[in-house]
């Protein structure tokens, strides 16, 4: 199931007033993190951002020194907004799921995606294609909820008290791999849940290597600013994942340019 929700107006609004406000884990944890894994010289690459959002990663990158930027989004708004905001002469955004990627064979010298996994259905099918697209060498760098955060069948993981505190965050369910309807934002959401092992097994199993695992911590600035931030370290919200494509990985797929 190809999943849509940010073209869904209450869901756009609500996710674009998170992220102008830099009120969202996103700005102060997801962000910093993901940076990190990052070469430290973008000078010259070819990059392929999927679900690359309203495009404000891609201008980065771009500004960085990158040679090609394409980023790639579900939402006609997301994209909509990408192409008013973040123009720039290197960048090209395309609107089309994430599983129906088609680049030529060894395009990419780096492929990325921020928190957008976890509403794959088929991980297997986009990373074989991803592996595809990318050169030799080359890495894919990838967040997504964290296994711990997609367990949960409730809509809210936090057991709390009578006076609404946070007293221990619910874990269940953790190997009944599968959908999770999640309330963010709106009711809802549809996620795909999926165990630690089998997303590093799916990887290895499709010819990654794996450089560095993250599951990061709010940055100390931020919980001192919004003391709510420290209930972060209690549980791991997001799981980052910098993993490197080998000369002897095989192509198992063949693809057309989109």
């Amino acid at each position: 199931m190809k999943q849509n929700i940010y073209d869904n107006d209450i869901f756009y609004q609500a996710y674009l007033d998170l992220r102008l406000n830099s009120t969202g884990l996103n700005d102060v944890l997801e962000i910093p993190a993901f940076r990190s894994l990052l070469p430290e010289n973008l000078t010259g690459m070819r990059i392929l951002d999927l679900g690359c959002g309203f495009g404000q990663a891609c201008s980065r990158y771009a500004s960085q020194g990158a040679a090609k930027v394409i980023g790639v989004d579900i939402s006609k708004k997301m994209i909509s907004r990408a192409k008013q905001i973040y123009r720039h002469e290197n960048i090209e955004y395309v609107c089309l799921p994430i599983e129906d990627i088609g680049f030529p064979r060894e395009e990419f010298d780096l492929v990325l995606s921020s928190l957008a996994f976890h509403y794959i259905a088929d991980l297997k099918n986009v990373l074989e294609r991803i592996l595809y697209c990318l050169k030799n060498n080359g890495f894919l760098i990838f967040s997504q909820e964290h296994p711990v955060a997609t367990a949960k069948q409730i809509p809210d993981g936090w057991c709390k008290n009578e006076n609404g505190e946070k007293m221990h965050w619910i874990l269940d369910d953790y190997n009944d791999e599968g959908i999770r309807k999640q309330n963010w934002l709106i009711k809802d959401v549809i996620k795909y849940h999926r165990t630690m092992s089998t997303i590093m097994n799916t990887l290895i199993g499709c010819g990654f290597k794996i450089v560095k695992v993250l599951e990061p911590t709010p940055i100390k600035e931020a919980e001192i600013i919004n003391k709510d931030l420290k209930n972060e370290r209690r549980r791991p919200p997001f799981l980052m994942i910098k993993a490197q494509k080998g000369q002897s990985s095989t192509h198992s797929c063949r693809r057309e340019r989109v």
